[in-house]
């Protein structure tokens, strides 16, 4: 899979590693102080309370619900994890997510996700797409969907993935265009924006370029399908991007040091300040992945040094995200594809569970402090009746069509496939109670 770049005009598609490879491209410097860009960018967006953006906060792995959203201390699933209060009356977390703790009255909690698919790749797919694998269709992902139903002109893709897999959102059947762009922790370079040759010679080989694509057009731009080939406005797109001031937005190094070490100096704590930036500048989605939470061994152990972590990072981005009066038009969701199971196994470890676990939201269209459904502190764990174990019990695409719905987006809307076949954007119900 090619590393699409995210824009999401029907006039930009293109694969951008090819079309930029093909120029000789990897990378440009970033040219100008961030803030002062920034703070004009945020002046000009319209206020309202229909969130913008959309932070996805990916666990993968499949954090165990236990010792994140939904401890239950003192009784024998919890093996001896502890919960502590938070800043909202009555809600308990886990007892390695302090800082998160105190930005409760902002977070909303679904402990009653359920669902069928137990296994990494395929549950990923779920939870990001909102419907479950199916062999003769590729869904799009929540990020893609937003680009595909607004419209914005910035320079930079509009949805990127920080520290991905193989398994970053995609475009599914609204297309390779709508991919997430993947860039790696942000002390590094941005992938493919840099020249690989001196400026002359690359500006000789656009002018180049641009006679071939004359010689080529000429006499065919009747027949000439522009909604299919798109080459020209992709490399127009691709330089556009290499020249941007934009890309600054990436960069975290010309942050202040305090600053840093308030998100935590980790690769995932890095990402998050640069999700900031990213949606300061008009990104539409950002998705950042904290990778190994698959604890089948050593649960404890994993989930005290990912939460050491995440704790840090997701408390400063939604504080940060307040003072920057990005907030209210900013959502965050926190997810993995499963949970872990309330049993532990012979190796101190949790095992998969998708039968009730957590997810959390906070930001624009979410009212904060909630808490939806719960899971049974002393499960009967019958495999016939695994549901009997969780109250009030939500389905991934509920969380789907109620970010969508928070967005100002008719979730129901069916849209045509490439073969033909209507497709609603999501098949969930809006949990109400989650909405402001």
């Amino acid at each position: 899979m090619q590393n699409s770049p995210g824009f999401c005009n029907s006039a930009s598609h293109f694969s951008r590693r090819g079309a930029l490879q093909a120029l000789g491209l990897s990378g440009i410097s970033f040219l100008t102080p961030l803030a002062e860009k920034l703070a004009r960018a945020a002046e000009s967006e319209p206020r309202g309370s229909t969130p913008r953006s959309l932070i996805v906060l990916w666990m993968q792995g499949g954090p165990s619900q236990l010792e994140t959203f939904d401890p239950h201390p003192k009784t024998d699933i919890a093996a001896g994890s502890l919960s502590i209060p938070t800043a909202v009356k009555g809600i308990e977390i886990g007892n390695g997510l302090p800082l998160v703790a105190e930005q409760m009255e902002s977070i909303s909690l679904v402990r009653s996700v359920v669902s069928k698919e137990g296994d990494h790749e395929r549950a990923t797919y779920y939870v990001k797409n909102g419907y479950r694998p199916d062999p003769t269709l590729v869904h799009p992902s929540l990020g893609a969907v937003l680009c595909h139903q607004t419209q914005d002109n910035i320079e930079i893709p509009r949805h990127i993935s920080l520290l991905p897999n193989i398994w970053a959102a995609r475009g599914g059947y609204l297309g390779d265009q709508f991919d997430a762009f993947k860039s790696q922790d942000p002390l590094g370079p941005v992938p493919d924006v840099k020249t690989r040759v001196a400026q002359p010679r690359f500006d000789q080989r656009l002018k180049d370029l641009a006679l071939v694509e004359g010689q080529f057009a000429r006499g065919r731009m009747k027949n000439l399908d522009q909604g299919r080939t798109l080459h020209q406005s992709s490399v127009e797109a691709a330089r556009r991007m290499m020249s941007s001031e934009q890309l600054a937005a990436f960069d975290v190094s010309k942050a202040p040091e305090a600053l840093r070490q308030e998100f935590g100096e980790t690769p995932f704590g890095r990402c998050c300040l640069a999700a900031l930036q990213l949606v300061e500048v008009g990104v539409r989605c950002v998705e950042i992945r904290l990778d190994s939470w698959d604890s089948h061994a050593n649960n404890h152990e994993f989930c005290k040094q990912l939460n050491t972590t995440l704790d840090p990072a997701f408390a400063s981005l939604i504080k940060h995200l307040r003072e920057r009066k990005l907030f209210d038009r900013t959502m965050i969701l926190w997810a993995g594809e499963f949970g872990r199971t309330p049993k532990m196994n012979g190796l101190g470890g949790r095992d998969h569970w998708p039968h009730g676990f957590s997810m959390a939201l906070a930001g624009g269209g979410i009212a904060g402090g909630r808490v939806i459904g719960e899971t049974a502190p002393q499960p009967k764990l019958d495999d016939k009746n695994r549901l009997q174990d969780v109250s009030d019990p939500r389905h991934v695409e509920d969380v789907h069509a109620t970010i969508l719905h928070a967005f100002g987006i008719d979730y129901k809307q069916e849209l045509e496939t490439p073969i033909g076949r209507p497709m609603a954007l999501s098949q969930g119900k809006v949990i109400r109670e989650l909405l402001a």
